[in-house]
This record gives C-alpha cells, structure tokens and sequence, in this order.
C-alpha cells in the first residue's frame, strides 16, 4: 500500500496541474485561432494532452493506495508504475507529431506573423509550466515517485515548446526556419525524457538488479545478525510501488540443524525489515567449494 504522504502529494500535483492545464489551454488556443498560427494551437493541444497526463497520475496514486486483497497479496503498488509508462508514451506521441509539424512547416517554408498578445501568452505559459515542472520533478524525487516525475518531464516538454514559439515569434522576421528547426530539437529532447522514463518503469515491471548499496546493507546485516553464515548470493528485487520484496541465498555450515537455520533466518529477517523497511525470504543452503553452484550473482 502506498505511503499516505506520497498519495496525499500526488493528489496535489495531479489537481493542481489540471486546472491550470485547463487554464492554460483556453489562454492558448484563444491566441493561436487569433493569429492563426498553426504552431500555436498544436502547442495549445500539447497542453491539453498534459491534463490527461495529470489525469492518469491521479488514477495511478488511487489505485496505489488501495490495500492488498485476495487477488493482489503484493498490493497495487505497480499502478503507479504503469501509470508512468502510460506518460512516456504520451510524451513520445508528442514529441513524433512535434517532428511531423516542423518537417511540414519546413516544407511550406511557412512563415507565422504573432501579435504582442500572442507571444505573452506563450511566454507565461513557458514560466507557469515551467514552474510546474519543478515541482512536480522535485516532489516526485522526494517520494521517489516514478509517474510524479515523468509527469514533471511532461510539463516541461511543454514548457520548452511555448519558449520556443516565444524564439520562433522574436526571429522570424530574421530567419524564416528557425521555428521549425528548433521544433526539432525540442522533439529530440522530448523523446529522450520519454526513453528514460518508460524504460525506467519497463525495469521495475521485468525485474530488477538488486541495487549496489542495498546488498551492501543487506551484507552488512546478515554479518551482525550471524556471524556464522558463510557467504550469500542470488539476491533478487521485487518492487511493489512502496513494498519491496527481497530474496537471497545464504550459506551455512552443513551440519547444522534445521531449528538452527530457521532460528538464524528469522533473526535475519527480523532486523532486515527493522532497518531497511523490507520483506525479505531466506533460502539456505550448506557450504559449498563448488563456484558453479552460485555462479548466479
């Protein structure tokens, strides 16, 4: 079950950025009928398509927060991540019609006259998404929220093309194209923020290498709990949103009795969930001097 500040700080984010989605839109979609500019009404759908981000935040956290029943013993956890996904692929959808429209415009060699009024609109607009970027990114590390984050990533590929409508209105009169090859340039940077978080989420959905500094507290754990285990390894990660799951193999004497192990694995365990906040299931084995047995790290 997800944290309640985590959720209680993804409701904000999510809310807070659809109304002023929504705000935004209306402002943006009223300067580009204005000046019929085509860049400026995609940028203004651009910004609609963030409150459908925000939306799925919204829903990822809801069922995040729900708790473990029958047909989930792990919880929901996992909604959040999917919910992460489903924005990198919003964002990659956004960034490829970004393509599409610069290599259009390029090709018309289409030149966009903006008013004074129009080029205020798209430069607050940079700010406010900007400004809503920042904190989605920074809550959303706070919490070590995926789709918190991504949906920052989101706000701020939008940010970055209302700034570079802004460029393209101050130099066009210079240079005819610059619009269009600044478009593409945001459009790379926008399908790079959507690799990283999709793949970022992919991982956690496959399956995960179990983090560096993590098998060193876990090592150093099983160390001050029993001395007596002998050497540990095929360490695995299952991530459940908040809950983490973690098995391991630990070697130990062989003629040692199975009260004994059970007695040391509990106490393993025990502290493991004290001090890291995890569920951990231990597997013993006896001590081998065959490398092959536990080859797998």
């Amino acid at each position: 079950m997800i944290d309640k500040t985590k959720q209680r700080l993804g409701y904000l984010e999510g809310v807070l950025s659809s109304i002023v989605n929504v705000v935004l839109f209306a402002f943006k979609l009223w300067a580009g009928l204005l000046t019929g500019s085509v860049a400026m009404i995609a940028d203004a759908w651009h910004t609609i398509l963030d409150t459908l981000s925000s939306f799925v935040v919204l829903l990822g956290f809801y069922i995040s927060g729900k708790p473990y029943d029958k047909e989930h013993p792990f919880g929901h956890g996992r909604a959040e991540v999917i919910a992460s996904i489903v924005i990198g692929i919003l964002l990659t959808i956004v960034g490829f019609n970004f393509i599409k429209d610069s290599f259009l415009q390029l090709h018309e060699k289409k030149v966009i006259a903006y008013t004074p009024l129009s080029i205020m609109v798209f430069g607050v607009s940079a700010f406010v998404k900007e400004g809503l970027a920042w904190f989605s990114i920074r809550v959303g590390k706070k919490v070590d929220s995926k789709s918190l984050v991504a949906d920052g990533w989101h706000h701020r590929s939008d940010a970055i093309a209302s700034a570079i409508v802004v460029v393209g209105a101050l130099l066009g009169g210079l240079f005819w194209w610059i619009d269009s090859v600044l478009g593409f340039i945001v459009s790379a940077f926008i399908l790079l923020a959507a690799y990283d978080v999709t793949r970022e989420g992919a991982n956690i959905l496959l399956g995960e290498r179990i983090d560096t500094e993590l098998k060193k507290q876990i090592q150093k754990i099983i160390e001050e709990e029993a001395p007596d285990v002998t050497g540990s390894h095929h360490f695995h990660v299952h991530r459940y949103g908040d809950h983490l799951e973690i098995t391991l193999h630990l070697e130990m004497p062989g003629d040692y009795t199975l009260n004994n192990a059970h007695e040391i694995a509990t106490r393993i365990e025990n502290a493991l969930r004290i001090n890291l906040n995890v569920e951990p299931t231990i597997h013993f084995e006896p001590q081998s001097d065959n490398p092959d047995i536990h080859a797998y790290p």
